[in-house]
């Protein structure tokens, strides 16, 4: 017989995105809140994350990974939330209802009032970026190279070529070299990097690990085990230039090539996911497509700081608390946000103008110095930060308060915009 549970709230994952949401419900009034989680532990990603860098804005002080998460666990620890770990999520209707199974418990049929999802993102993998080559051992992705070192205390390889210059992939390329490992290079596709400044400095240019930018792996040799990759300069294009080939020799190739959001469950239910991010369209409250169903953290889009996973988290919380606890609501009318200039996509996508402060998320399309970062309504300027540079990499985060939102949705537009200091000065004169 299938047991079926009918709490207030289902939230799915337990990374920094679900602890903080989980949290937040609670601290709003919320007494029957379920934590979900597919590992054997709590944390997500961030027990294997041992280098420092969370928390500078969340707590004011730079923690590692595991510390991070465990703020959250302790406070979790003294609440009232349901925790079940090695639990999987099999199912997820747009009624809200879904389908568990654990060792325990065995099949679980839940039927929430409200889901929260915080699933995460996974690692795009050799296949997905079309590498030719042979199958050997020795080809990872850099979060599974990280998990081997830090939890497991295996060293993946010992000759390390890096593809990709995402954050993970430089940090890893910092920690192979700690563990005695010899890195050959960090070749990147793009004629920029991929990570953050700090870990460019951090972890290349503190130990002489050398970037290649606008470089791919053309060529993956080795039957058994990798024996070598051949490696090539790529044109505007990001097409391999002939002539270029340069064989490396290795025994392990890191993939660090891009992350994505993990929405099969949003799909089954129905959500209408941004092709720009992967993620659920969402508005100022998280709340997705589906009402009922909020969304946050990465699982939305790939963040950068681990910080700004929380902030979402904890207004996804409180959104889905209010939502149970005011029963039933009608939604109105909505506006969609427009990337502007230099703005490669929004988070959240759309405005209800439920009467509340917003925070809107974006990245650029491409590096830019001396700039201003905008929201506005036409002339009417409703959030502006001045920015000595903007990277793809780096988030921009921009707040806006309900007066002004308000007259937004009755003027009936709003765009982010990233624009050149000259330009905006032009205007103010």
């Amino acid at each position: 017989m299938v047991r079926v549970r009918r709490p207030d709230l289902v939230v799915i994952g337990a990374g920094p995105a679900g602890l903080g949401a989980a949290l937040a419900a609670c601290d709003a009034g919320l007494k029957d809140v379920m934590l979900i989680e597919r590992d054997v532990e709590l944390g997500g990603i961030l027990p294997q994350c041992i280098h420092d860098g969370f928390g500078s804005i969340v707590f004011g002080e730079t923690l590692t990974g595991p510390q991070y998460a465990q703020r959250y666990i302790d406070r979790l620890e003294k609440s009232d939330v349901e925790v079940k770990l090695n639990t999987m999520v099999l199912d997820l209707r747009p009624d809200r209802s879904l389908t568990a199974v654990n060792s325990r418990d065995g099949v679980m049929e839940i039927r929430p009032k409200a889901v929260i999802l915080a699933m995460g993102c996974r690692e795009r993998t050799r296949h997905q970026i079309l590498i030719p080559g042979y199958r050997p051992a020795g080809v990872v992705c850099a979060g599974a190279a990280q998990r081997d070192i830090n939890i497991e205390g295996l060293m993946p390889g010992r000759r390390v070529v890096i593809l990709g210059s995402g954050d993970i992939g430089l940090i890893m390329a910092r920690r192979f070299t700690l563990e005695g490992a010899e890195v050959e290079g960090v070749y990147e596709i793009m004629d920029h990097p991929g990570g953050l400044t700090r870990n460019l400095v951090q972890c290349l240019h503190d130990y002489d690990i050398p970037l290649h930018l606008s470089h791919t792996v053309t060529f993956i040799h080795g039957r058994k085990r990798v024996e070598a990759v051949t490696v090539s300069r790529v044109d505007e294009n990001l097409k391999p230039v002939p002539g270029t080939e340069r064989l490396v020799p290795c025994d392990t190739l890191v993939l660090s090539v891009g992350l994505i959001p993990e929405n099969e469950l949003s799909k089954r239910a129905g959500i209408s996911l941004d092709p720009a991010t992967g993620g659920p369209v969402v508005d100022e409250r998280m709340e997705t497509s589906v009402e009922g169903i909020f969304a946050c953290g990465n699982v939305m889009n790939v963040f950068d700081l681990v910080d700004y996973v929380t902030h979402t988290a904890e207004t996804a919380g409180r959104s889905a608390a209010e939502y149970v606890l005011q029963g039933i609501r009608k939604r109105g009318e909505c506006l969609r946000v427009r990337p502007g200039r230099n703005v490669k996509f929004v988070v959240p996508q759309l405005l209800r103008g439920y009467g509340e402060e917003a925070h809107f998320y974006f990245r650029v399309s491409r590096p830019e110095r001396a700039v201003r970062a905008r929201l506005s309504s036409g002339d009417l300027l409703l959030a502006e930060r001045k920015i000595r540079m903007v990277r793809p990499p780096e988030m921009v985060r921009l707040k806006a308060d309900p007066e002004r939102l308000k007259e937004a949705l009755a003027r009936g537009e709003l765009d982010v915009q990233v624009v050149p200091e000259e330009e905006t000065k032009g205007r103010q004169g």
